[in-house]
């Protein structure tokens, strides 16, 4: 078929893979960000007795992962990993198909409005394995604990995501790699939003120019939250609800 087999077409797949994963991204920070919410309103660490879904007296950032484990969501996670699984795939294949077409590993020297645009459009393949390294380890600290025993019976269930949240960020060489994470992601995504809506079309020269500054904002907004999380996760754990645990 054309779509997988032309240039434009793998393109496509990329950038359809990609904006899928960036709605995710903004979904999963924001409710990541009720843990902050939380800790301004008092509510931090609000777990109700009782193991069922949205239960009164939970805190906001407890009800935003109920969200998460109902079934609409449960469905969504093969979906979501096949999702990832594509847009990792076409990535290193595009890449390949890059270096081969410019000659090599110095296909830099070329000049090309991608390759003079920012340093993070040099890097995509670099700061693609940096975010696939640090998921792998993300995913043994919340997905293992949460949905994994939930959806497959495997592992110890944990009901409290707050315990989850000061565990994990409690330590500052987990909280310094989730900031290196976060800075990758933040060039990954600034320089993917903008190559997405160019390959649908979206790159005349006074819409790419808005779509460039959109995507810096989305960016930072997304990686922003997850960094208030981390940071506000590291200070509950030492001066606050995790310290009088």
């Amino acid at each position: 078929m054309f779509i997988f087999k032309s240039s434009i077409g793998k393109k496509f797949i990329q950038a359809i893979s990609g904006a899928f994963l960036i709605i995710f991204l903004l979904l999963h920070a924001t409710i990541n960000f009720f843990s902050v919410i939380d800790s301004f309103k008092g509510t931090f660490g609000a777990v109700a007795a009782d193991e069922a879904l949205f239960s009164k007296g939970d805190g906001i950032f407890k009800l935003g992962c109920d969200f998460m484990s109902t079934p609409f969501i449960s469905i969504m996670v093969p979906i979501l990993a096949l999702g990832f699984l594509v847009h990792i795939l076409y990535g290193c294949w595009l890449t390949y198909e890059n270096i081969q077409a410019r000659g090599g590993w110095k296909r830099y020297e070329v000049p090309s409005k991608a390759a003079a645009d920012s340093w993070s459009a040099k890097n995509m393949l670099v700061l693609g394995i940096v975010i696939l390294g640090a998921l792998a380890f993300h995913l043994t600290h919340f997905w293992a604990k949460m949905q994994l025993p939930e959806m497959f019976g495997i592992g110890t269930y944990e009901n409290n995501p707050y315990c989850l949240l000061v565990a994990t960020f409690g330590q500052w060489w987990i909280l310094a790699i989730y900031l290196v994470w976060f800075c990758a992601l933040w060039f990954h995504l600034v320089h993917g939003f903008w190559s997405m809506f160019q390959t649908v079309g979206w790159n005349g020269q006074t819409w790419f120019k808005r779509v460039k500054v959109i995507g810096v904002i989305v960016a930072s907004l997304i990686v922003f939250m997850f960094v208030a999380t981390a940071i506000n996760g590291f200070w509950q754990a030492h001066w606050g609800w995790g310290a009088t645990l």
